[in-house]
């Protein structure tokens, strides 16, 4: 059966009621509320999710960093540097395997024979298959998958150590450097914890490197995997048939062939008196009123952001308010830089509670929203892996009425859809499909957070 997930529960229900997706309303932002600036790798969207605040009231707001790749129509196809670091352990064997192989080999047939691809194996050894090479022999790449065979323990740390090493060796500021983990199982050998493998991610990251990681059946680390991925910048999918892999490699290859911008380094000034509390979806830090965030790619057509929550200085009328400015800088794939700047987005204050409300900014509220939402999945798994069962069901069903509240409001099919996934997830909460639970949750968290386009 396939895995009906949230992404595509959200399509569907656009399809049926007509609905564009809110967080596109930038498009249309209102002057004061907004600072934009369009470049030729990346549009830089800057956005507060209100404009106007109660005097005496809560003084929190929520700003909104929005990248967008350029879909030019001439740019020419991204070189590509790509290793593929499969698990043949014992528990492979069989379909899994086959699957993987299949999957391998369509991954093959996608590159450009200019492009780089290594292929490598670990069971509890590690093994390259094909060093980093171009793909111009495609049946060397085909004989090497032909031949991969499952063998016994899970040597996952060192198989991402070997596939960078690889990686390094084409490593170039005008490829897409890439690594895709397949695994189906836990770490075993070596390093196996989840902080091992972040910081490793990390590392990567710094040197241009993402890394997606794809978990196949119930059997995975899913907290280890995801953790791997979000420190490296990449995609995460919980695969729970072998048969949907093909599907999943397509899915990741057209992302890596999107890519329209590296290296991207944003820095988000506020303006004195305005204090930047915390990052909300991304890994960053905050310094002297500044906030900065790094991302490896942005890719065409697709939407990536940044939420920080900020406390804005104490009752002010008569004037604007200056809450925050961006600054965003970037390389396109010929190694060209580039950069924008956003002018300050503006807030004021009212004792009027009606304007206030109206000047709430539907698409970004609504990114809000889906964030708080995915922190209280967060917690309910945590609260679930403590065995506190009935403490982890009703964060669930709370956050389930959270969203349904928030998605009238908005209205907002995506958090309709994700406030119904919160009412399952807390029925599962008691069954014995908590495992498999488990792993869809964390991979909807995870695609949440970074905007995963599949």
């Amino acid at each position: 059966m396939m895995k009906v997930t949230m992404k595509s529960s959200i399509i569907a229900l656009l399809v049926l009621t007509g609905f564009t997706p809110l967080h596109q309303e930038f498009l249309h932002a209102e002057a004061g509320s907004t600072g934009e600036a369009v470049m030729d790798a990346i549009r830089v969207d800057l956005s507060l999710d209100r404009s106007s605040f109660v005097i005496g009231g809560p003084r929190t707001a929520y700003v909104k960093v929005g990248l967008s790749g350029s879909a030019v129509a001439d740019r020419s196809r991204p070189g590509l540097n790509v290793a593929l670091v499969l698990d043949r352990s014992g528990s492979m064997q069989g379909e899994k395997l086959e699957r993987a192989r299949e999957a391998a080999r369509y991954a093959v047939g996608l590159m450009a024979p200019q492009d780089y691809l290594s292929l490598v194996v670990y069971d509890t050894e590690v093994r390259v298959l094909v060093p980093a090479t171009r793909v111009q022999d495609r049946e060397r790449f085909y004989r090497a998958i032909d031949n991969i065979y499952a063998g016994s323990n899970t040597a996952l740390f060192a198989g991402v150590s070997r596939g960078a090493q690889e990686l390094r060796r084409r490593l170039a500021s005008d490829r897409v450097n890439r690594l895709i983990l397949l695994s189906d199982g836990l770490a075993n050998v070596g390093p196996d914890s989840p902080a091992a493998l972040q910081e490793l991610g990390s590392s990567l990251r710094r040197e241009g490197i993402s890394v997606t990681t794809i978990g196949l059946g119930s059997g995975y680390n899913e907290d280890l995997m995801a953790r791997l991925a979000a420190a490296g910048d990449g995609n995460h999918s919980f695969v729970e048939s072998p048969r949907d892999l093909v599907r999943i490699f397509d899915a990741e290859f057209r992302d890596v062939l999107s890519v329209a911008a590296l290296d991207i380094r944003i820095e988000l000034d506020c303006a004195p008196g305005v204090r930047p509390i915390r990052i909300m979806n991304r890994d960053g830090d905050i310094r002297d009123g500044k906030v900065y965030i790094n991302l490896n790619q942005v890719i065409s057509s697709q939407e990536k952001y940044v939420l920080v929550e900020l406390e804005l200085p104490a009752d002010r009328t008569g004037r604007l308010l200056d809450v925050a400015s961006a600054r965003v800088a970037w390389r396109d794939l010929e190694g060209k830089t580039g950069n924008a700047s956003s002018p300050y987005v503006q807030a004021s204050f009212t004792s009027d509670s009606a304007s206030a409300a109206r000047s709430v900014k539907a698409g970004v509220r609504e990114q809000v929203v889906l964030q708080l939402a995915t922190e209280a999945s967060e917690m309910a798994v945590q609260l679930r892996d403590e065995g506190r069962v009935g403490d982890a069901k009703k964060v669930l069903e709370d956050n389930a009425s959270f969203l349904r509240s928030e998605a009238k409001d908005a209205p907002s099919p995506m958090l309709q859809v994700y406030a119904e996934q919160n009412e399952a997830d807390a029925e599962a909460v008691e069954t014995d499909d908590w495992a498999t639970r488990r792993k869809s949750m964390r991979e909807d968290q995870f695609q949440n957070k970074t905007q995963q386009s599949y």
